[in-house]
Order: C-alpha cells, then structure tokens, then sequence
C-alpha cells in the first residue's frame, strides 16, 4: 500500500526500505530534478508524519540526513527549506543514474518472467501516463 502526498512523496510501508530512506531518496530526487527549487520550503515533520500515520521521529531523522548532506536547510522559525546550493540541481544523465538500481532489478525480473521487451515498454508507458 502506497501513500502519496502533495510533495510527490510516495511511502510503502511494506516496502523492505526503511520509511526514512524513503523520504530522504524522495526529496534528494525531487531536489535533483528541480521539482523542488532552492529556498523552497518543505512541509512540516509534523504535517507529513500526520498524512502518513508515520512517527514523526522517522521524518525528523529523515530532515536530519538531508540537512547534513546539504540538501536541505532548516531555517528558525520557519522550518525546512531546500539548501541555496548551486550544485543540487542535476543534469539528466546525472539523474538517470538514480534510477539505474531499479532499472537493472526491473530487467533481470523481466528476464526471469521471459516477458517480451515490447510488452514491458508497453507496461512502463501506460505507468507513466498515469502518473500525469
């Protein structure tokens, strides 16, 4: 079961991937793509670990990471922001090597189910529209 939230956040608890990893692969993609732009600001831990029925230490540690990795930057007052860094932005090559994981583990299942190329594209495609 997925739940998805105004920030594009899409959590599964069943997942195997701890809800915190999660959030942060999330937003350093969104942050990587340029959905969410420099100075931007993030809902709070409380809103989101209320919208996900999550503890919201989990999305606090979650804020942690990224803040110490410079992805995001907490702000008195006001809560978290995205960093004003130059940097964070990629290119698309750059961020189609964050997909690659998922693309190597979607072939070798595809292999092993013997599924023909066309009819994954096919999948893939209609995926991507739904999610327009």
């Amino acid at each position: 079961m997925e739940i998805e939230s105004d920030l594009l956040l899409a959590i599964n608890p069943n997942s195997g991937v701890p809800i915190y990893r999660q959030v942060c692969e999330q937003i350093t993609r969104m942050v990587a793509s340029g959905q969410l732009k420099a100075g931007e600001a993030l809902p709070s831990v409380r809103q989101i670990a209320t919208q996900f029925a999550v503890n919201p230490m989990t999305i606090s540690k979650a804020y942690s990471l990224l803040e110490a990795d410079g992805v995001l930057a907490r702000v008195r007052g006001v809560g978290m922001k995205v960093a004003q860094r130059n940097d964070l932005e990629q290119n698309l090559e750059e961020r189609l090597l964050f997909i690659t994981p998922a693309i190597e583990t979607l072939v070798t299942q595809v292999e092993q189910l013997n599924i023909p190329q066309d009819e994954v594209l096919k999948a893939i495609k209609l995926r991507l529209e739904k999610g327009k």
